[in-house]
């Protein structure tokens, strides 16, 4: 899996190749151009493939002051699922991420880049 080379607003580059939107890190792929229902709030039906194949933990980037914010039924879905989620501002949430993927942990990312 590859790691998060940087981050700034609105972008980050994985890997040697930057990107201009928000996006979900899996351990064998990026969805790259990943809208929400409703752009500042995550919902379940947002993350599908999170919830068909959980991970261990899913690292939220909520944006680089935080403001996206995360449904309950999310939290809830997860937790069923044993999924631990550690949600953040986006830059923390790179950090932990890699902190993670080092550490060996099967980790998915869901990254919202701007604000």
């Amino acid at each position: 899996m590859a790691l998060i080379d940087r981050y700034s607003f609105g972008s980050v580059t994985i890997g040697g190749r930057s990107y201009a939107s928000d996006l979900i890190i899996y351990p064998d792929k990026i969805q790259e151009e990943w809208w929400r229902k409703e752009g500042h709030r995550l919902q379940t039906e947002d993350i599908p493939d999170v919830l068909a194949d959980p991970p261990e933990i899913l690292v939220i980037g909520q944006g680089d002051p935080g403001r996206m914010q995360i449904d309950p039924r999310v939290t809830e879905a997860l937790k069923q699922l044993n999924v631990r989620v550690l949600a953040a501002p986006t830059k923390k949430a790179c950090e932990e991420f890699n902190r993670l993927v080092e550490q060996g942990k099967k980790v998915i990312a869901a990254l919202h880049l701007t604000c």
